[in-house]
């Protein structure tokens, strides 16, 4: 859920960033009528004012970007966006040398009624593709198989996301065609035509051109990642695939476009579905992936 993803992202920025030996509690309570309060208190080294004022700000992290800590800088800026879009609202109190305490604070609600008049539950329906239209869909355009079933053991966290898979960029852009996902993953070393051209190719069709389309590349040199972004990436990622910047990036890209229409399964999309399909690379090389919760296949 939404709240689940915020308060681990709180609580894990509280033990990231405290001090040895420190201290973390969290704690609920009301807070005025109708209001509930949750709080994660720390004792770290705490904010300056300055730096409260920047800190849900898009990859800014405060100087901690040269420290030991690994971040992208995007957690507390998809949290406030989940917040808010529960009609709820998050900040900080904090003190230097102290410690923070984050909060979030949202409408609390009522018991949900046990029983429903007659009337109602003869009138009210509930489709049974409601909860497959709600799914989101995510196209991967990746030619080595190990790659492809470590994208989707990570998806796997997502339920609500849908997998498609294309193993060349021509494929890939016939499929973001027909199935307009909400994100595309995209190689930059493709056969045939590559991820960029692959990429120029979207952005210049009506159909597609609103699709958030995330690099996916080992190319990592500071030149590569400034030039994908120049020519239209929403965001460039380097493997080793980080596991945590791959979902964050990938629910800021759901919040770019939040109404996107979601199309039915057709005969001609090919849906991993836990059955990735075949590549034109017929040695498996070792999947790119840097978090010790998933292990490559």
């Amino acid at each position: 859920t939404r709240l689940k993803q915020v308060l681990i992202n709180l609580l894990s920025n509280a033990v990231k960033y405290n001090r040895a030996g420190g201290e973390l509690e969290l704690s609920c309570a009301t807070s005025g009528d109708d209001q509930l309060r949750i709080s994660v208190r720390d004792t770290g080294e705490g904010l300056a004012p300055e730096d409260i004022a920047q800190l849900f700000q898009p990859f800014n992290r405060l100087g901690q970007a040269s420290g030991n800590e690994q971040g992208t800088g995007i957690g507390l800026v998809v949290s406030k966006r989940l917040i808010e879009r529960m009609h709820g609202c998050i900040g900080v109190d904090s003190i230097v040398g102290t410690g923070s305490t984050f909060w979030i604070e949202l409408l609390a609600c009522g018991r949900p009624e046990v029983f429903m008049s007659q009337t109602a539950a003869e009138t009210t329906s509930y489709p049974l593709e409601t909860a497959s239209m709600l799914r989101r869909t995510v196209l991967c355009v990746e030619d080595n198989p190990a790659n492809l079933h470590l994208i989707e053991s990570i998806l796997l966290r997502r339920p609500d996301v849908r997998l498609l898979a294309a193993n060349d960029g021509m494929d890939g852009i016939q499929q973001a065609r027909r199935a307009r996902p909400d994100a595309i993953l995209m190689d930059i070393n493709l056969p045939g035509i590559s991820g960029l051209q692959a990429l120029k190719v979207l952005l210049a069709d009506v159909l597609t051109a609103h699709i958030p389309v995330i690099a996916l590349s080992a190319n990592a040199m500071p030149n590569d990642v400034k030039h994908g972004l120049q020519a239209g990436f929403f965001r460039y990622l380097t493997k080793p695939i980080k596991v945590s910047e791959l979902l964050e990036t990938l629910e800021l890209a759901f919040m770019r476009n939040p109404q996107t229409e979601h199309y039915p399964h057709t005969e001609n999309s090919r849906q991993t579905e836990h059955a990735p399909p075949t590549a034109h690379v017929t040695p498996t090389v070792a999947a790119d992936v840097e978090d010790t919760e998933v292990v490559a296949p």
